[in-house]
């Protein structure tokens, strides 16, 4: 449990601090090389989700990441997950969703600044990139473990017949 405490804390204070760094170091809109024609850094304020879906809508970005920070900490706590996957997809998840959650309470939008010099693609932090592999890692463990290792479903004792 120590482990998947010290990566929350070390991925949340990564987000913030690198937020931090940019706001301090790069006026709006200005960009910085990180890896020249792959990435930069260009300080963008996002006041929607990704893609900035619902833009100006922070109140209820707000309200929805925390309702799913909630759940995503009982199923945790509770250890109704249990296989390492699912767990490491909620660490991720509650790490990204709590990173852009305390920008949104504490700015009124999120500080974005990864920004793709090859292809077009949104600017994004490193919250973003947590919550994305949360998911990706919740899917997986959903499609492949969760029956195995997880499930509710309870097996009949033998010489009986399943419940209905």
């Amino acid at each position: 449990m120590i482990g998947y405490i010290a990566v929350f804390l070390l991925l949340l204070a990564a987000d913030q601090g690198l937020k931090y760094w940019v706001v301090r170091n790069l006026d709006l809109y200005e960009s910085a090389p990180l890896l020249p024609g792959v990435v930069e850094l260009k300080y963008i304020q996002n006041t929607g989700g990704g893609w900035s879906i619902l833009a100006e809508h922070t109140w209820l970005l707000s309200l929805l990441t925390a309702l799913i920070l909630i759940v995503v900490a009982v199923l945790l706590v509770r250890r109704i997950v249990r296989h390492p996957v699912g767990r490491w997809a909620g660490v991720l998840l509650l790490a990204g969703g709590l990173g852009n959650l305390v920008d949104r309470l504490r700015l009124g939008y999120v500080v974005d600044m990864f920004n793709f010099q090859f292809m077009n693609y949104p600017v994004f932090n490193i919250a973003d990139i947590c919550v994305v592999c949360g998911m990706v890692l919740a899917a997986v463990y959903y499609l492949f473990l969760y029956e195995k290792y997880d499930s509710k479903q309870k097996e009949a004792p033998q010489g009986e017949p399943p419940e209905s």
